[in-house]
C-alpha cells in the first residue's frame, strides 16, 4: 500500500470502516488496552479528540490483547469500559493483533512505514501511537510512555499542513 487509504478496519460494533473516508484529515492511531499502566491515556486521547476533531483530527483506538493479556474483554465490554471510565467518544475499532503473523494489515504497514527504536518494526507495548498526515503517510511513531498531550505540537503541524 502506498498510503493508509487502502486499508479497512472494523468498528468496535463490527461495522466495516474504509480508511479512505478520512482522506485529507490527520489520523492518530493507537493500540489500546483496558488494564494497562498506560490505560489512563484514554483521558488524554479523548482530550485531543475534543480539542482537535472540529479541525479535522481523527483518533482511532485499536484494542489489543497481545501485551500481558491486558485487554481480554469482548469488543462490547471494551467499548463500555472506555465510555464509562474515560468518556471516550473517539472511534474505537474492533480488537486486533498488532504483531506477528496475525497482525492486522494496517499495523503491518504502520510498523514498516515508521519503525521504532533501533529500527524495530514490532510494536513494543500498548499505547504505541502513529500520527498520519492528511496525505495518508505516516508522520511519526510515538512510544507508549509518550503522553497524548505531548503530541499536540505535532498534531497542530499536521492540521496546518
Amino acid at each position: 500500500m502506498s498510503s493508509i487509504y487502502g486499508f479497512e478496519a472494523q468498528s468496535i460494533e463490527g461495522q466495516p470502516v474504509a480508511l479512505t473516508q478520512f482522506r485529507g484529515k490527520p489520523l492518530l492511531i493507537v493500540n489500546t488496552a483496558s488494564a494497562c499502566g498506560f490505560t489512563p491515556q484514554f483521558g488524554g486521547l479523548e482530550k485531543l479528540h475534543q480539542t482537535y476533531s472540529e479541525r479535522g483530527l481523527v483518533v482511532l483506538g485499536f484494542p489489543c490483547n497481545q501485551f500481558g493479556s491486558q485487554d481480554p474483554g469482548s469488543n462490547e465490554e471494551i467499548g463500555a469500559f472506555c465510555q464509562k471510565n474515560f468518556g471516550v467518544s473517539f472511534a474505537m475499532m474492533s480488537k486486533v493483533n498488532v504483531n506477528g503473523a496475525e497482525a492486522h494489515p494496517l499495523y503491518q504497514w504502520l510498523s514498516a512505514e515508521a519503525p521504532g527504536l533501533l529500527g524495530s518494526k514490532a510494536i513494543k507495548w500498548n499505547f504505541t501511537k502513529f500520527l498520519v498526515g492528511k496525505d495518508g503517510q505516516v508522520l511519526k511513531r510515538y512510544a507508549p510512555q509518550d503522553a497524548p498531550e505531548k503530541l499536540a505540537k505535532d498534531i497542530e503541524a499536521a492540521l496546518a499542513a
